[in-house]
């Protein structure tokens, strides 16, 4: 193999490129980037940057020192075996990492709404996030979230619009999901509410009424970035479709971070998560592969979120589970977990309580069965309810 092309300058893709030449690759890399930027963190876009405390949050790797060569600015548009068309000609290429990422979900109408994906769309938005602006944010899920805590700190008229009964019930559910609602005191927060569309100055819901609003953010989910693949030799659904090596059925070929949809051994499912952690370790495993190495990639995912004042941290696969016990209060510091048929730890859900996150990600690791009776008591560590 003489020559690999990275698709998808993200972290996912920078990663890959240092794991290759970490394992002892000599040939040439190709990185083909989209944006302009050079490779950048995305979950402090909706943190630390929309909130004033950062500008930016590029990757620390020097690629000149990796001998990448780097095509800022240039998208992909087809591929066919052994070469990647882009919007600069075409790239002939050996091995292929596809990284391309997701991309934001947005609705219909003719008004302008805002997404938040790129670090231009978090420098544009927190220019707008000005005391006394009417702020309409569409989805109480992890991203509305987190721009409602901004818009809130920023001094803005906040209305979050969301179609489910409570926020983050796509995320894990409208059980735990109401208990975070009381956390949006001082928002206008509109449950069970569809939209039909965004207009000039505001949001037309389904039963007529107009909200006004001088910004409008739409964080209803993203979708695999893969169109630019629909017409190539290789298996897609809700995204690359790989195995647990993270190979795709194109030969050398892989796909990692939000594009991949990966078998998971120790769910028994094929996963695609949209999470920093996945984009973050994956890649190892990829490049492995790419190499003729033998890996399997099978994390326990991790996802955190920082939102009005609290941080909510997530491990595991909380589908896997049958059973939901709470440990703490939901009114102050509390952590949820979900067990499977069998008393194995399935997920976790931790507010305020890391050490309840940090052990749970380490039994679920371990495939180990809990003590329900020592379950329920928060002053006993997770550790100790291990049977």
């Amino acid at each position: 193999m003489d020559h690999v092309v990275v698709v998808g300058a993200g972290l996912a893709g920078v990663r890959t490129v240092e794991a290759l030449r970490g394992r002892g690759f000599g040939g040439r890399i190709t990185l083909i980037g989209q944006e302009r930027h050079r490779p950048y963190d995305r979950p402090p876009l909706s943190k630390s940057v929309l909130l004033g405390d950062a500008d930016s949050s590029f990757v620390d790797t020097d690629l000149t020192a990796l001998d990448v060569a780097f095509r800022p600015g240039v998208a992909a548009k087809a591929l066919r075996a052994g070469v990647v068309e882009t919007t600069e000609g075409e790239v002939g290429y050996d091995g292929l990492v596809i990284a391309t990422g997701s991309e934001p979900i947005r609705l219909p109408g003719d008004g302008p709404q805002h997404v938040l994906r790129t670090l231009d769309d978090a420098h544009e938005l927190r220019a707008m996030l000005v005391p006394g602006a009417r702020v309409a944010i569409i989805g109480a899920g992890w991203i509305g979230a987190e721009v409602a805590t901004a818009a809130r700190r920023a001094g803005c008229a906040v209305t979050v619009i969301e179609a489910a009964a409570t926020p983050l019930a796509t995320a894990v559910g409208t059980e735990i999901g109401a208990h975070t609602q009381r956390w949006y005191e001082g928002i206008d927060l509109r449950l069970n509410t569809m939209v039909r569309s965004v207009d000039e100055g505001g949001v037309l819901l389904v039963d007529g009424e107009f909200v006004e609003a001088h910004v409008v953010v739409t964080g209803i989910g993203v979708r695999p970035a893969v169109e630019w693949l629909a017409d190539a030799d290789i298996d897609l659904h809700n995204g690359v479709v790989v195995d647990e090596h993270l190979r795709a059925s194109l030969p050398n070929t892989v796909a990692v971070g939000d594009c991949a949809a990966w078998w998971s051994r120790r769910f028994r499912t094929r996963l695609r998560i949209e999470h920093w952690d996945t984009a973050l370790n994956a890649p190892e495993v990829a490049a492995a592969t790419l190499l003729g190495e033998d890996a399997v990639y099978d994390p326990v995912p991790y996802f955190w979120s920082e939102q009005f004042g609290h941080m909510v941290q997530y491990a595991g696969h909380h589908p896997a589970g049958e059973r939901l016990i709470y440990r703490g209060d939901p009114e102050g510091k509390w952590s949820a977990v979900w067990l499977a048929a069998d008393g194995a730890l399935a997920a976790v859900l931790a507010v305020d309580r890391p050490r309840d996150l940090v052990q749970g990600r380490r039994i679920i690791g371990a495939g180990h069965r809990l003590d329900t009776e020592r379950l329920v008591d928060p002053e006993v560590s997770l550790r100790d309810c291990v049977v």
